[in-house]
């Protein structure tokens, strides 16, 4: 393998894909030398991307899993649910190592990705093969991974939220209810009635309520870390911005803690982990205070009259909640420092 670690990014012209590409551009060992799209090949990327003008220069490959061999070392997949249940058991085999940014292998159990996905699941050694990468819970496992499932953006905010407060085993695990709202980049760039303008413009809504596939992500991972079976309520909500997350959670205190004791809690939880960013007490993140960048920040409101704890968290769903969080992964797959091409401050305002 040369000193630069060659990179090719499928589902190069989706939102998830371009910001690989404004990430890869410019971190310090790694070249992108292809950039895939099913849709577009043949075509210059800044085609569809104008503000890649003069700085990403290449055409468009086709989808090509012996080209991809001999042009890269590692691929991300930055493309639509169900197109890599095919596609990265492709990529493995070709001896490639894979980071997958779509929901295909990220639920363990078959017969939940398909009530969830509403479509076949991939084949069970891959889903297995395919290690989770919430980076700052199971980095260790991520380490020297070939394949890589990058969790979804909801569950990258809650999971990030609940992890250290459900591992302690202070809160009443069956109490959880999750509100969170995202920007609608979450929603791709595909067109639909959802995210048009005059549908969305000066509006709030709250959509696949109790349906939403991210719910079992999320269950499967505090489930792992309570080592017992969790689900809870989680309602998600569209909010006309173009980037953010903001998840807030709600949970019972099982056990008498203050909020110093929360606060500290997670502080020694995340402590190492360069993108959590906990706020001080009666302090709360807002969206634009991530922006642009890989930061999770948290904070905390305890309510001694209902005994009831409110966690916020914020991400920006295209950084820590796709394209930066698989940069992450990258970073620790190969045993770089994990911030290699992610220092990058919020950009603000």
């Amino acid at each position: 393998m040369s000193q630069q670690l060659r990179a090719a990014i499928v589902g190069s012209t989706g939102y998830g894909g371009v910001e690989l590409i404004r990430l890869l551009l410019t971190h310090p060992k790694v070249t992108i030398t292809s950039v895939v799209s099913s849709s577009s090949a043949g075509t210059p990327i800044a085609d569809g991307y104008p503000h890649l003008n003069q700085i990403l220069l290449d055409h468009l490959d086709g989808v090509d899993v012996e080209l991809m061999r001999q042009k890269a070392d590692v691929v991300f997949l930055a493309t639509p649910h169900g197109v890599s249940t095919e596609l990265a058991p492709k990529l493995v085999d070709a001896g490639l190592k894979v980071i997958d940014i779509s929901g295909d292998f990220r639920l363990k159990n078959a017969e939940v990705h398909e009530k969830w996905y509403k479509h076949k699941p991939a084949a069970a050694s891959y889903v297995e093969k395919a290690v989770y990468g919430l980076s700052e819970v199971f980095g260790d496992e991520v380490r020297g991974a070939d394949f890589v499932s990058n969790p979804g953006c909801y569950p990258t905010a809650t999971s990030l939220g609940l992890v250290p407060i459900v591992k302690a085993g202070w809160i009443d695990p069956k109490s959880i209810i999750v509100d969170a709202k995202s920007g609608v980049s979450g929603a791709g760039r595909g067109l639909s009635l959802l995210v048009h303008y005059s549908e969305i413009n000066e509006n709030f809504l709250a959509y696949k309520v109790n349906k939403h596939q991210h719910t079992p992500e999320i269950e499967q991972t505090l489930s792992r870390i309570a080592g017992e079976d969790i689900v809870m309520t989680f309602t998600t909500h569209l909010v006309p911005m173009t980037r953010g997350i903001l998840s807030t959670i709600y949970v019972n205190m099982k056990e008498r803690h203050s909020e110093d004791e929360v606060i500290e809690l997670y502080r020694q939880y995340y402590e190492g982990r360069p993108f959590v960013r906990i706020r001080p007490k009666g302090k709360y993140p807002a969206t634009k205070e991530v922006w642009g960048s890989n930061y999770c920040d948290i904070g905390f409101s305890l309510d001694e009259r209902t005994g009831r704890l409110t966690i916020i968290s914020v991400i920006d769903n295209l950084m820590k909640g796709a394209a930066g969080q698989a940069v992450q992964n990258l970073n620790l797959m190969m045993g770089w420092d994990e911030t290699e091409g992610l220092k990058l401050t919020p950009v603000y305002p």
